[in-house]
């Protein structure tokens, strides 16, 4: 018999909402102070998963992004869309003191139910129906709505990756 997969607080806190999604399990290891995916996992990683970037702002103190999982986050758009003059990314050394998340664990649900800081979507957003999010634990993610997603973490969807946006 199959050992059952402990759910995660994000599963959790969706099964009590009654927010559909679905478990994504990809094994890891450890380079240097991050994890990073298996390269067998790492060529089967879908257009449909966003990463999820904790920033900070003089003016707002830390914020989110959520983007492709390809692309890079635009600072300048960034900054313009949160009124602060300049953002950065948090140190990883300060990461789990801002968000609670280890480097990789980082979800935009619990960033936003434990630490209520706002949450930034970029557009590309819009061009898919579900999308894959960190479900808060290494090695686990999650298939979610994006509109149950936006929902439940008041997100606000604007352009804030580099490049033209197309959407």
């Amino acid at each position: 018999m199959a050992k059952k997969q402990k759910k995660t607080l994000i599963e959790k806190f969706l099964d009590k909402e009654k927010i559909n999604y679905q478990s994504i399990s990809y094994s890891t290891h450890l380079e240097g102070d991050v994890y990073v995916i298996d390269d067998k996992d790492d060529q089967e990683i879908s257009p449909l998963v966003f990463k999820t970037i904790v920033l900070t702002g003089k003016a707002t103190g830390p914020i989110v992004g959520v983007i492709p999982i390809n692309d890079r986050i635009d600072y300048k758009k960034m900054s313009n869309v949160t009124g602060n003059k300049k953002v950065g990314i948090v140190p990883l050394k300060d990461l789990v003191k801002t968000s609670g998340y280890l480097h990789g664990e980082n979800t935009p649900i619990g960033i936003y139910n434990n630490k209520h800081f706002k949450i930034y979507y970029d557009q590309k957003i819009k061009m898919f129906d579900d999308i894959i999010v960190s479900a808060g634990e290494i090695g686990k993610m999650i298939k979610i709505n994006v509109q149950d997603l936006i929902k439940i973490t008041s997100g606000i969807i604007v352009d804030i990756v580099e490049g033209v946006s197309n959407v």
